[in-house]
């Protein structure tokens, strides 16, 4: 087989998504080295690899003004959307400060509203997915994706391997350095910067033991370490469902294919999972169709993904004919509905006494 990069073709961004502990950074690193790429990590808390293998400087989105503008309050960040995009702002929850945001910060970087994009996109392009602005057409998407009894003893392996590497080190100097001063202040807050990160709160009455006696602290570590697991795996189980959903269970117009790597069996590592991943790329780089095929989507039939609704009981707005279906089974507008159905028969009630009254 030709090597990649004599095959006289761009490469195309190559994306790797998967749960923590399927393997990203390792593949990511395998095929940066073979196509001679850039590789940028989107990690931690946004959990996912970015292998770029195209020839010159990988331009990312810069990410700086999106945290600025998600830190607005959500009425102001709709307002300005409203303003500068206003058919953008019709599909989108007021409420949903990531979305907006994102509107705002793509009109700010084009000059040109998101929606027009979009439009541009599916015109020229065939379509940009997922509501976003595609900046590299044609994406070659991958995701691993592991059998969960097995992710779930990798994930616990994974925990050990950390403490035993000086995680309980690590965390008690940096307490002592950062941490220790906000808690005698009563100033600590675990929903914001590097304390919300999976590892650190997990250890909290732990790391603030150190008068306790041996036996209390013992204890205490052993709950945080079961509480590090559960979480691990717990955030694991959401990033699948976050590829599940974004990708395969209600894609956008023409939304790329994603081929499915199966990590399970890490001794079957090299034709599982490495040479798939590069035969598709020769695909990709040859302008064919891989003869691996992409994984099913689920399209959504219901062309009312979009539909917006205002339930004036429950004083929200409800997008999509799914959701306002589900809204209207809720027990939270039940509970409007019944209250409602009871003031109007109170008030016939009335009604029906002061006529009698009166006659």
């Amino acid at each position: 087989m030709a090597t990649l990069s004599s095959l006289g073709r761009s490469v195309p961004l190559v994306v790797i998504l998967g749960a923590t502990g399927t393997g990203k950074s390792r593949l990511a690193l395998e095929l940066g080295r073979r196509l001679r790429g850039e590789i940028v990590s989107a990690d931690s808390m946004q959990e996912g690899t970015v292998c770029s293998a195209a020839d010159g400087d990988f331009v990312t989105s810069s990410t700086t003004r999106k945290e600025e503008l998600e830190k607005l309050d959500f009425q102001e960040l709709y307002a300005r959307l409203v303003e500068v995009d206003p058919e953008m702002a019709e599909k989108l929850h007021p409420h949903d400060k990531r979305k907006v945001a994102r509107s705002l910060q793509i009109y700010e970087e084009t000059g040109i509203p998101h929606s027009k994009l979009l439009l541009q996109q599916r015109e020229e392009e065939g379509g940009g997915p997922l509501g976003g602005a595609l900046r590299f057409p044609q994406p070659c998407i991958f995701w691993l994706h592991a059998d969960l009894s097995v992710l779930d003893e990798r994930l616990d392996h994974r925990v050990d391997e950390m403490l035993a590497a000086g995680l309980l080190e690590e965390l008690n100097s940096f307490h002592k350095q950062y941490n220790q001063q906000k808690i005698a202040k009563n100033s600590q807050d675990y929903q914001h910067g590097i304390f919300q990160s999976i590892g650190f709160k997990e250890f909290h009455e732990y790391l603030i033991s150190e008068t306790s006696s041996s036996e209390i602290r013992e204890k205490l570590l052993t709950q945080g370490i079961t509480a590090l697991k559960q979480v691990t795996k717990r955030y694991a189980r959401k990033q699948n469902k976050w590829v599940r959903n974004r990708f395969l269970k209600r894609p956008g117009v023409n939304v790329p294919s994603v081929y499915g790597l199966d990590v399970t069996v890490v001794s079957q590592w090299e034709e599982m999972v490495l040479q798939p991943a590069l035969q598709i790329i020769e695909s990709f780089l040859k302008g064919e169709t891989p003869v691996a095929l992409p994984l099913t989507m689920a399209q959504d039939q219901n062309d009312g993904k979009r539909n917006r609704r205002v339930c004036e009981l429950c004083d929200k707005i409800i997008l999509g004919d799914q959701e306002w279906k589900a809204h209207l089974k809720s027990k939270n507008h039940q509970y409007h509905l019944k209250r409602k159905r009871r003031a109007e028969a109170q008030l016939n009630t009335h009604t029906y006494s002061d006529s009698e009254n009166t006659a």
